[in-house]
């Protein structure tokens, strides 16, 4: 299936290939055959349901504002592949607002309702926020913006995406701060179970960790 969506294969591959924060083409790898896995085992002969969800995928992160100040000029660049514009007038709305608006940040002051395929993408991306490959990211985010691992300030409690964004805490409080969260916030039957699982690894981490802080 994803022969059929090569250019926005191509377009992630450029701008996120060497990215070093955890948001890299190999994330929506992940997020893509996580998300089409949950989809097919509810939706397992909607076809066209899976393609729109792969497209998804690849395409989530190229707007994401902690990662580009170019959001309207990747837009514009994505609404012109070949993909896209042979889409129904229906799908492409589908498509941008699920990619617009499926991010953690744009959901903390009221949740947006997202599409059936946009919830399982959303969901599939949050999943990889946790488990082992969730600590993995975590550390390589926190590292990249030059933050600390850990420090006596208490976790933040966030009321809008402004105040996310600009907020440069630890790392270890982005755990309490949005990760550990995360399963409370699942769409899907399939992503909260396995959210409840990741999130339980995360714990066990958390508790090791703080336990060797105070050795």
């Amino acid at each position: 299936m994803t022969n059929d969506i090569d250019d926005i294969i191509t377009l992630a591959k450029n701008y996120l290939a060497d990215d070093p924060t955890g948001h890299d083409f190999l994330h929506l790898q992940r997020v893509d055959k996580l998300a089409v896995m949950m989809y097919r085992k509810e939706h397992p002969t909607d076809y066209h349901g899976i393609k729109l969800i792969h497209i998804m995928c690849y395409l989530h992160d190229l707007i994401d504002e902690k990662l580009t100040s170019q959001v309207e000029e990747r837009l514009n660049e994505i609404k012109q592949l070949k993909t896209i514009e042979l889409l129904s007038k229906e799908d492409r709305e589908n498509v941008f607002d699920t990619i617009e608006n499926m991010s953690y940040s744009k959901n903390i002051e009221q949740a947006h309702l997202l599409s059936i395929e946009g919830k399982y993408v959303q969901d599939a991306d949050r999943l990889d926020a946790l488990g082992a490959i969730g600590i993995a990211r975590a550390f390589a985010y926190g590292g990249y913006h030059h933050r600390l691992i850990y420090s006596d300030e208490k976790p933040h409690d966030f009321k809008s995406a402004n105040e996310y964004h600009q907020y440069q805490g630890t790392t270890i409080n982005h755990f309490y701060e949005k990760l550990l969260k995360l399963e409370n916030k699942m769409n899907t039957e399939i992503g909260l179970k396995i959210a409840h699982e990741r999130t339980e690894f995360m714990k066990q981490f958390l508790t090791e960790f703080f336990t060797e802080v105070q050795e």
